[in-house]
C-alpha cells in the first residue's frame, strides 16, 4: 500500500478559511462557533485555521463581537488543539502596511490572547520578508511558526521559482514548518509531484493547502503524501468542497484506501459535520458541493473568498451578470501589474480594479489608493515590471503625490489620540477600523453575555423550533407543555 501505516495530520478550516471561501467570511458567528469548540477539540486536529486580522475585523464591522473576547473563549474551549492566525506579516486588518512597532503589538496581543500557531503568506514569496517576520512572531512568543510559500501560475512564477524560494528559508532557525498553499485550486498531481521534494527536503514538517475550485485538491492530496507532504487542510462537511477545501470526511476515506493512518475521532467528527449541517440549513447558507474542473481558473486564478467575495460585490450594485466579465479583466489586469499572486490583500485590489474596469466607461478610469501604493511599491518588489503605459496612467493621478510620502501605519502619538486607559487591542482596533463600528461593537453586550451556545449533542426539534419562531417577528409568545415538562419563551420588548 502506498500509505504503509505512515501517520498524517490534519488541520481544520471551517472557522477561518471554510467560512471565508463559502460565505465571505460573515457566515458564521461567535457563538455559533463556541457551541461546537468542545466537540472540535475532541476531533484530534493538529490545530484550528481559526482567525486573521480580516476575520477579525468581520467579527467587529458584521457581528459586533470583540474578536480578543471571542480568542480568550475559543482558548479556554479548546486547551489542546493549537488555534491558529494566518497573516501575510506587516499589514494588520487595514489595507496600508503596518510599521514593525505596530506589527509587534499585534502579535504580541494575538498570542496573549490565545492563538499559539501563525501561518505566513507574504503576498511576493519574498524570503527575507518571510525571515524577518518569523523572527518577529518567535520574539513575540509564537509557539509553532508556519510559512507558506504560495502557489500561482504565470510567465514569472515557474516550478523552479518556488524551489529557489524555499531552499532560501531552509537554514531559517525560527521556521518550525512549511506549506505550499494553493489559493486558487490549482494544483494539479504533476506539480505537487515536482514541487513536493524541494519541501520536504527542507527537512521540516510539511503541510499541503488547496482548495476545490475546480475538483483537483482531493488528487492533489494523495499526491502530495506520497512526495513528503506530512499535512493537510481539510474542512468539516458543508463548510468543505466548492471553492473551500477538501472535507476531512472525504479526506479520512480516501487516507484509508491508500494506506495510510490519522489520530481524529470519526465519532466526534461526525458530531460537528452533523451540527454545521443543521446550522448551515436553519441560516439558509449555501453548503459547499463538488465543484466540475474549469480550465478558465488556470486563466484568473481568484481564490475561492474572493471568487464569493466578487459575486456578491456585484450582486450589491445589482451587476450580476457582469460576472464573467469580471473574470476575464481580471486576467488582463493581473498582466498589467505584473503578475502579482491573487492572495490578500493583492487578490482584492486586482479584483476591485477589474470590477471596476468592467463597469466604468474607460479601464482604469477609476484606481483605489491601495492599488496606487501597489504601483509605488508599498506592496514589495513586483513579480515582473508593470505595463509601462498603465504604470504611467495610474501614478499620473493627482491623488499619487500624497499617496508616495505615506508612511505605514504606527504607533506615535496613538495613546495622546485614543486615551491611555484603553487596552492595547482596543487600540489596535481603533488604529485600524472606522471608530463608528468600533464603537458599535463596544456598545454591544459581551460575547459571554449573549445568547447561550447550543452545543451539537443538543439541536433538537425544540431547539430549531424556538430559532424559527425567533426568526417570525409576528409571533411574540409561546408555551410548550408536555406532561410536567414546562417551556415558556416571549420575545424581548
Amino acid at each position: 500500500m502506498p500509505g504503509s501505516g505512515r501517520l498524517v495530520d490534519v488541520v481544520d478550516t471551517t472557522t477561518r478559511d471554510g467560512n471565508q471561501s463559502l460565505w465571505g467570511a460573515t457566515g458564521l458567528t461567535a457563538n455559533e462557533i463556541l457551541a461546537i469548540a468542545p466537540t472540535m477539540e475532541q476531533v484530534g486536529f493538529h490545530a484550528l485555521d481559526f482567525t486573521s486580522s480580516t476575520h477579525m475585523s468581520v467579527s467587529v464591522r458584521f457581528h459586533r463581537e470583540d474578536p480578543w473576547e471571542l480568542i480568550r473563549l475559543m482558548r479556554a474551549a479548546m486547551p489542546r488543539t493549537l488555534l491558529n492566525f494566518i497573516t501575510t506579516g506587516m499589514r494588520f486588518i487595514a489595507w496600508q502596511p503596518c510599521d514593525e512597532e505596530v506589527m509587534r503589538l499585534a502579535f504580541r496581543c494575538v498570542v496573549r490572547n490565545g492563538i499559539r500557531r501563525f501561518q505566513f503568506a507574504e503576498p511576493a514569496n519574498d524570503p527575507s520578508a518571510l525571515r524577518r517576520v518569523a523572527r518577529m512572531a518567535r520574539e513575540e512568543g509564537v509557539e509553532e511558526i508556519v510559512v507558506g510559500l504560495t502557489y500561482s501560475i504565470s510567465p514569472v512564477h515557474t516550478h523552479a521559482y518556488y524551489a529557489e524560494r524555499v531552499a532560501a528559508l531552509a537554514d531559517c532557525p525560527d521556521i518550525d514548518r512549511f506549506y505550499l498553499k494553493d489559493p486558487g485550486g490549482l494544483l494539479t498531481t504533476d506539480a505537487v509531484r515536482e514541487l513536493g521534494p524541494h519541501f520536504a527536503a527542507t527537512g521540516r514538517t510539511v503541510e499541503l493547502h488547496s482548495h476545490c475550485t475546480i475538483g483537483l485538491a482531493p488528487l492533489a492530496y494523495m499526491e502530495g503524501l506520497k512526495v513528503g507532504f506530512d499535512v493537510l487542510h481539510t474542512a468539516v462537511g458543508p463548510a468543505g468542497n466548492g471553492t473551500s477545501q477538501p472535507t476531512a470526511e472525504s479526506t479520512l476515506r480516501n487516507l484509508a484506501a491508500e494506506g495510510y493512518e490519522h489520530d481524529l475521532d470519526p465519532e466526534a467528527l461526525g458530531r460537528v459535520s452533523t451540527y454545521f449541517r443543521e446550522l448551515v440549513r436553519e441560516k439558509r447558507l449555501p453548503p459547499g458541493e463538488p465543484r466540475e474542473y474549469d480550465a478558465a481558473y488556470y486563466h484568473h486564478q481568484l481564490p475561492g473568498g474572493m471568487v464569493t467575495t466578487t459575486q456578491r460585490m456585484l450582486e450589491e450594485i445589482r451587476r450580476p451578470e457582469l460576472f464573467d466579465a469580471v473574470l476575464a479583466e481580471v486576467v488582463r489586469v493581473r498582466a498589467e501589474m505584473g503578475y502579482p499572486i491573487l492572495v490578500t490583500p493583492v487578490s482584492q485590489l486586482v479584483a476591485y480594479q477589474a470590477t471596476r474596469n468592467v463597469i466604468d466607461s474607460e479601464r482604469w478610469l477609476n484606481v483605489s489608493d491601495e492599488t496606487v501604493r501597489y504601483f509605488l511599491g508599498h506592496y514589495g518588489d513586483f513579480a515582473a515590471p508593470p505595463d509601462p503605459d498603465v504604470a504611467d496612467r495610474v501614478l499620473s493621478l493627482p491623488k499619487v503625490g500624497k499617496l508616495r510620502e505615506a508612511e505605514p501605519i504606527g504607533l506615535e502619538g496613538v495613546r495622546a489620540r485614543f486615551g491611555r486607559r484603553i487596552s492595547d487591542e482596543e487600540l489596535l482596533l481603533r488604529l485600524t477600523m472606522p471608530e463608528e463600528q468600533v464603537d458599535a461593537m463596544r456598545a454591544e453586550p459581551a460575547i459571554a453575555e449573549r445568547s447561550v451556545p447550543v452545543d451539537a449533542g443538543d439541536r433538537a426539534p425544540l431547539v430549531r423550533l424556538l430559532r424559527e419562531i425567533e426568526r417570525r417577528r409576528q409571533i411574540s409568545y409561546l408555551r410548550v407543555q408536555k406532561g410536567d415538562d414546562l417551556v415558556v419563551w416571549r420575545r424581548a420588548s
